[in-house]
């Protein structure tokens, strides 16, 4: 993957933040972006991230990653695709600002009746919540992500910003780093060796640790079951790519370069004896 901007200096952007947790009800009628805003601003939290698993929507909205046909970027994203009804089995989102208002990024699996299971990027605005749903996250209450232009991609990305104290991570890895071994070396930097990972984003033609591979140049992502263990990480994922197959599995260490970005959230376990 070519980005069409100069390579930025800085590759792994981390803050350290004092994680604590986020739990609320979605209400039927207000959008996803508007219910995990409320249930942040409740918590008094900045940013963080949020698990949508189990919610429904009336409609849901989303997009799949798609090749790029502007000439500027890498990659981009397919026509909106519209689920009437549909409820999200798995999900993860980013939550922080977009021109000082409230903003999240989100990748998941969702289902529409027995329709096939479909994952891609939620649109949470025009997605709306069609019955209460009880949701969980994880939140900082002085730092988060917030959007930015972003002069290597030309893209407007999630940066982690504030913080400072605290003993976990927000941060985002730039492209082409290896996604393992640069989430190993930023914990090891903050001196975290046990610890649960979570996160979104693309992966540049992904190769998984059983031998499995997806070979597309944009994909869509979100962090499955990975952790850090004794200061090794496994880093179980679900995938999609452009034409809406979707995979999983742990990633291959050195194999699997970040394709636009990665956003993460390192929440510290207590050290294994």
């Amino acid at each position: 993957m070519v980005h069409p901007g100069p390579r930025a200096a800085e590759r792994v952007r981390t803050v350290r933040a004092q994680i604590e947790p986020v739990a609320g009800v979605l209400r039927a009628g207000e959008t996803v972006m508007a219910g995990v805003a409320r249930l942040f601003a409740a918590a008094g939290c900045r940013g963080g991230m949020v698990f949508l698993d189990g919610v429904t929507c009336a409609p849901l909205r989303y997009v799949l990653p798609a090749l790029s046909s502007d000439g500027v970027h890498a990659a981009w994203y397919s026509d909106t695709h519209a689920l009437e009804d549909a409820r999200i089995i798995r999900a993860t989102a980013s939550v922080g600002t977009r021109d000082g208002a409230a903003f999240l990024h989100g990748h998941g699996l969702w289902q529409a009746g027995r329709a096939p299971v479909a994952m891609g990027h939620l649109l949470p605005f025009e997605s709306v919540v069609a019955a209460e749903a009880p949701v969980t996250g994880l939140g900082a209450r002085d730092a988060g992500f917030v959007a930015q232009a972003d002069a290597e991609t030309a893209f407007t990305l999630f940066q982690p910003e504030g913080g400072g104290a605290g003993d976990g991570l927000l941060a985002r890895i730039a492209p082409g780093e290896d996604v393992v071994t640069a989430i190993e070396a930023l914990c090891a930097a903050h001196g975290i060796t046990e610890a649960r990972l979570h996160g979104l984003g693309s992966i540049d033609h992904v190769r998984f640790a059983q031998g499995g591979r997806m070979d597309c140049l944009a994909t869509e992502l979100r962090l499955h079951g990975a952790v850090l263990r004794a200061g090794r990480a496994r880093v179980g994922i679900e995938v999609v790519d452009i034409a809406g197959r979707i995979k999983s599995g742990a990633l291959k260490r050195g194999a699997n370069p970040v394709g636009v970005t990665l956003e993460l959230l390192i929440e510290p376990m207590e050290d294994r004896p």
